[in-house]
């Protein structure tokens, strides 16, 4: 049986939160590698802080959490054996995309070989599902 298109759906905007938050989160913490706290708890407690009170961490946090959150709804009437493969796939294409766009070095031709591999593979799984 194939899959229903809003299940589909969801699983793409899954992947679409998954991915284009990595390359923003990456960004968002830039910077924390300064940070030196009195010992292993205050070390703790200054990248907490500095996460918590960082919008350029926080947006795409709180984007990826909900990415997950729309994942497991998903998952209540979704094959387990398609999304999981599905959603992880597509997030690594659109974590590269947008890593490129946000100029990140993602890895030459070699990685669009990959990019499109990965994009046939998960037809291959649509279309046998």
């Amino acid at each position: 049986p194939a899959v229903p298109a809003g299940q589909a759906a969801a699983l793409a905007v899954v992947a679409a939160l998954w991915g284009g938050s990595g390359p923003f989160l990456r960004a968002g913490a830039a910077g924390m590698e300064q940070l030196r706290g009195r010992g292993r708890l205050g070390q703790l407690l200054a990248e907490l802080r500095f996460l918590s009170l960082n919008p350029k961490y926080l947006v795409p946090f709180l984007l990826n959490q909900a990415g997950s959150l729309l994942f497991y709804l998903t998952l209540a009437s979704t094959d387990l054996s398609l999304a999981v493969p599905l959603c992880n796939s597509l997030a690594l294409v659109v974590t590269l995309v947008t890593g490129k766009i946000l100029g990140e070095d993602i890895g030459g031709k070699r990685a669009v070989a990959g990019m499109l591999l990965t994009v046939l593979g998960v037809s291959l799984c649509m279309a046998g599902a």
